[in-house]
């Protein structure tokens, strides 16, 4: 589903991913942990095409980054840590102009139908974005992944600003759609979350790829708390 290999991205001097591999086979939750500035967020816009990167090899659903950005787009979706909307459009105007670049067809309304009302946005979705809150502007990016049924689907830190009851929906949402063949990449800060969702964690730091592999290879009988500090100090 995602096959990095040798990923190296620098700004100016500064090595910001060194030399990083990992794969990411249909029906697995990756969970990606550093802390600030370790280098999550600049793997993951390099993975989806919008960093171009020194050294190594990308690909997406089988189709290169690089050599074919637009066949690996179309297979992966991704949401910023911050997503970057919008905010003069309504809810809806927004996700039909989403729907419109996936090509997504006559069930576009079906589908942004159960999936607002399953994050309980549908009420909202009438009203301009500028006046939504940070979690609904979370739960909207969270539908507009979702709404051209990606493989791979990348998230950085998504559950900041969502509610529990939302965090809730989401993390099944992530299950849903890895036991329909897809995949879940995400960064998060929130260790207890990926220590319960992941089937495979990376642990970056400076960087560099310290430990890589499913939850129980890296953590043992620790915590993952435990081992993400360890590798810290």
């Amino acid at each position: 589903m995602l096959n990095i290999e040798h990923l190296t991205k620098k700004f100016g001097e500064k090595v910001a991913v060194d030399d990083l591999s990992l794969s990411i086979a249909p029906g697995e939750i990756y969970g990606f942990i550093g802390h600030n500035g370790a280098g999550k967020t600049t793997t993951l816009k390099s993975c989806c095409g919008l960093l171009r990167f020194e050294e190594g090899k990308i690909a997406v659903c089988g189709h290169d980054i690089v050599a074919d950005p637009v066949g690996a787009k179309r297979t992966l979706a991704y949401i910023p840590d911050n997503p970057d909307l919008y905010e003069f459009l309504t809810g809806i105007k927004y996700l039909n102009f989403v729907a419109d670049i996936y090509g997504v067809g006559g069930e576009r309304a079906e589908r942004i139908k159960a999936l607002a009302e399953r994050l309980d946005l549908y009420k909202d979705l009438a009203q301009p974005i500028s006046s939504y809150s940070h979690g609904m502007k979370q739960k909207l990016a969270v539908i507009a992944a979702w709404l051209h049924e990606p493989k791979l689907i990348m998230m950085d830190e998504p559950f900041v600003g969502l509610d529990p009851t939302s965090s809730h929906d989401l993390k099944v949402m992530m299950r849903e759609h890895c036991d329909r063949g897809g995949a879940i990449f995400f960064s998060t800060h929130v260790l207890e979350v990926a220590e319960k969702l992941c089937d495979k964690v990376a642990i970056i730091k400076n960087g560099k790829l310290v430990v890589s592999g499913t939850m129980e290879e890296v953590k043992g009988n620790a915590s993952l708390e435990d081992v993400f500090l360890e590798l810290e100090k």
